[in-house]
């Protein structure tokens, strides 16, 4: 056999063992992407925020300086230049209007002349403002605007297509702040 015939070979063989190499780390970084997706794609390597977004959200968030309720879901949101907007999911919105301030305890939240007002979007129709990620507000729906101190927080909840006197169950809910504002409170 010649020299030749035999540096042939040899190449052949690193050149397949390099192939065999590669495939191999190729297949590892492959299970480490499909493995950790969610913090490589999401900024903050947080799965609530959405792309763009610009500040971190804690873990416990809180619109207009009180804690999302207990059983918020499906939580979405989108920081830009100190404003927040978060999406979510939830059937203690009544509770949550009231401890935020928006309507007093034992009133109704849907007090077309006292607390809040109509929301400008029609039945069938859906909304998410832009940047924000996740699933739109449909319509109808109802909108709530703080007027008192600081912290202050605009929430627009999905109402009931069936009555004008209830929310979904559960409910989407819009809610816009400004992240400045915001002073760390326990709770969700």
């Amino acid at each position: 056999m010649s020299d030749t015939d035999r540096t042939g070979s040899g190449l052949r063989r690193r050149l397949s063992c390099l192939a065999v190499v590669g495939a191999g780390l190729a297949l590892v970084a492959g299970g480490f992407v499909w493995l950790f997706q969610d913090e490589l794609f999401h900024p903050f390597g947080d799965t609530r925020a959405c792309e763009g977004s610009d500040t971190r959200l804690p873990g416990m968030i809180s619109a207009g300086g009180v804690p999302l309720p207990a059983d918020a879901s499906d939580i979405h949101y989108f920081t830009r230049k100190g404003l927040a907007q978060i999406s979510f999911l939830s059937d203690q919105m009544p509770d949550y209007l009231h401890r935020a301030g928006l309507v007093p305890e034992g009133e109704p939240p849907l007090d077309g002349e006292n607390h809040g007002s109509p929301y400008a979007l029609g039945e069938d129709e859906s909304e998410l403002p832009e940047g924000l990620c996740g699933p739109a507000l449909k319509g109808p729906a109802w909108s709530y605007q703080s007027t008192g101190p600081s912290p202050s927080v605009d929430i627009t909840i999905e109402r009931s297509a069936i009555t004008d006197e209830t929310f979904r169950a559960p409910a989407r809910v819009l809610a816009s702040f400004d992240i400045a504002e915001e002073a760390p409170s326990p709770g969700r």
